[in-house]
């Protein structure tokens, strides 16, 4: 028995030879997993440095779920002194995370213009260039200060980027403050 991953990275099974030239057969028990059913969930945290030309190299672990086409949008921040990110979404994602954010907005209250301006004018779409990396844009750079060394975090449903020396500070904070966080948001333990 072996097992063979898809080429998109996110899809296996494992099979059996039965030999004699068969189709291979599932074991009992053992069910495909792909995208459509088990989405990936970004997770982790990298180090990385962007080059002369503002691209970034995607972790090796998330190019085939970003191989059909990457969003680069600007990440809203709330929260004062929170750093600010450029988040790295499939487009099916960002599609549903924009809906969700401006579903039962009255579309003309100025309000709901500004946060639909904000999701789509600050936002790419842009694909992995040969070498797996993405270009982000002028712009981008801007909105959240990034310079050549970032981080590049696993955030659920996408990746965020951020300067690395702005997040250093952040996640020390954030580190100390998880248990009142928790217990203000109804988590006891």
């Amino acid at each position: 028995m072996g097992c063979n991953v898809g080429e998109s990275g996110v899809q296996w099974v494992c099979m059996r030879d039965p030999g004699g030239g068969a189709p291979p057969t599932q074991p009992p028990g053992f069910e495909i997993r792909s995208a459509e059913r088990e989405p990936l969930i970004f997770r982790g945290t990298f180090e990385h440095a962007l080059d002369a030309k503002h691209r970034l190299t995607v972790p090796a672990k998330f190019r085939a779920a970003l191989a059909g086409g990457v969003v680069l949008a600007a990440s809203p921040e709330t929260k004062p002194g929170a750093p600010r990110s450029i988040a790295i979404w499939t487009p099916e994602s960002y599609d549903a995370y924009t809906s969700a954010a401006l579903a039962g907005l009255n579309p003309l209250s100025a309000d709901a213009r500004d946060l639909q301006r904000f999701f789509f004018n600050f936002s790419h779409d842009t694909e992995l260039d040969s070498a797996n990396r993405v270009m982000i844009p002028p712009p981008l750079m801007d909105y959240a200060g990034l310079e050549k060394d970032v981080i590049v975090t696993g955030s659920g449903r996408c990746l965020e980027v951020f300067d690395r020396a702005r997040y250093s500070g952040y996640t020390d904070d954030v580190l100390t403050r998880v248990p009142d966080i928790a217990a203000s948001l109804g988590h006891t333990g």
